[in-house]
């Protein structure tokens, strides 16, 4: 059968319109699909590319953490969403956070008038044959073309669900309680914290565990990723659950009082006016009104407005040890490769991570050339062999981690340090491999 010559990629969202750049770039013409418009999700907001459902973060950005290093290795690939994000970034400590609007109408808006792109707006039901193809439909892929995938893959897909975070308005917050400020007083005062009191807390944590939740129509799967936790189901699991986690207090004083708060939330600018807080770990599927009740009680948020409520919606992934290689081409039909949450990575940085190195190897491929496997001292290295050498018994997504890459042969004192130099390591191997292929 001849081959179209034309790159078909479905789903515009991080991953695919990495791939679709780094197609482009190189002289490919890329055809896109993306559905919205025309047909949404439960999660989606707008009809832009490369929307941030979730949280605007991108996470850590030094080096002596893995996001950072993978950040790092894909700008090094002169990568799209990276790049972007730098430019719309918010003050977020040592995160990396973005105006979430202005980040994807820039990706848009660069995407749409590449001259090598051809952007489609409409629903692709069904893998398309006799192209190279990259799906890149997300966690949210619509049920025709999941039925489909899993008649190409021969593998059943699985499925969790994912939580968001509320938005609160910054000037509906009671600034006689909250205050801006960072842990242990170190760097730029980017969060904005509402301390809490053991009384506080008390009646915060009863009413949360009581609270009710949303219905969850057409799954009968209900398991929930460990990392996108709804804070309700993370307080279900003990009293001091939540303290322990997106509500410790260490590292921060009451500028009010002058006291250690018993807990305290912490919000993160969602734009760059700061006008627009997302409230930290409170991924939350409780019903709209149970949200503005129960969330009213954390001081300083008596009166907040709420710009967006939390949401929950179906993730759906492969199971990649069964289904992917690690250049994330399918085992059963070599011209389709798969990229974003669907393969099994978790996290904006990894989705469009795997994007990147899908949009590489179909490159290889037109070319007859062997397809790329970063080195395993790097992150995408790493995080691709994850995806292929892990077992597929109770496969579950991963976010890129340390544990990923191959230990230092010398030992080093202190974490952050040995951090660092498996950092600095990773950035090495990535320079050699670039220049040795000529990437």
């Amino acid at each position: 059968m001849m081959m179209d010559s034309s790159i078909k990629i479905i789903g515009a969202g991080l991953a695919g319109a990495e791939a679709a750049w780094q197609l482009a770039e190189r002289g490919i013409k890329v055809e896109l699909y993306e559905m919205r418009p025309f047909k949404s999700t439960p999660a989606h907001c707008t009809d832009n590319f490369a929307e941030l459902v979730c949280s605007n973060s991108l996470r850590a950005a030094g080096l002596e953490n893995a996001v950072g290093l993978l950040k790092e290795e894909m700008r090094r690939l002169d990568s799209l969403i990276i790049r972007t994000a730098d430019e719309t970034a918010v003050p977020a400590g040592g995160a990396l956070a973005v105006d979430r609007q202005l980040f994807a109408e820039k990706i848009t808006d660069v995407v749409t008038n590449h001259p090598n792109i051809t952007v489609f707006r409409e629903e692709i039901k069904k893998i398309p044959m006799n192209s190279n193809v990259i799906v890149a439909s997300g966690p949210l892929t619509s049920d025709d073309l999941a039925e489909d995938i899993i008649k190409v893959t021969g593998e059943e897909a699985l499925s969790f669900f994912d939580a968001a975070a509320p938005i609160v308005e910054l000037e509906t917050v009671d600034m006689n309680k909250a205050f801006w400020a960072s842990r242990y007083d170190k760097g730029d005062a980017d969060y904005l914290n509402c301390p809490m009191t053991k009384e506080e807390y008390d009646k915060f944590y009863e009413e949360l565990i009581n609270a009710e939740a949303a219905e969850i129509k057409g799954f009968e799967n209900k398991q929930v990723f460990e990392g996108c936790m709804p804070i309700e189901i993370m307080a279900s699991r003990g009293y001091m659950t939540m303290a322990f986690g997106p509500l410790k207090p260490v590292g921060i004083t009451n500028l009010h009082t002058g006291k250690s708060p018993f807990a305290v939330v912490q919000l993160r600018k969602e734009n760059t006016q700061g006008s627009l807080l997302n409230l930290v770990g409170f991924q939350t599927h409780l019903k709209w009104g149970e949200q503005k009740r129960v969330f009213r009680l954390i001081p300083g948020l008596e009166n907040a407005e709420f710009a967006r409520y939390g949401v929950m919606h179906r993730n759906t992934f492969l199971n990649a040890p069964k289904v992917l290689n690690a250049d994330f081409s399918c085992r059963l039909r070599p011209d389709l490769f798969f990229a974003g949450q669907i393969t099994g990575v978790e996290g904006y940085v990894e989705s469009a991570a795997s994007g990147l190195l899908a949009g590489l190897n179909v490159w290889q491929r037109i070319q007859e050339k062997d397809t790329f496997v970063f080195p395993a001292e790097t992150a995408l290295g790493g995080l691709a062999r994850h995806l292929e050498g892990s077992p597929s018994v109770n496969f579950q997504p991963m976010n890129v981690n340390f544990g990923l890459i191959p230990p230092l042969k010398e030992r080093v004192k202190g974490k952050r340090e040995k951090n660092s130099r498996i950092s600095q390591r990773a950035l090495t191997a990535l320079d050699n491999y670039k220049a040795e292929y000529q990437i």
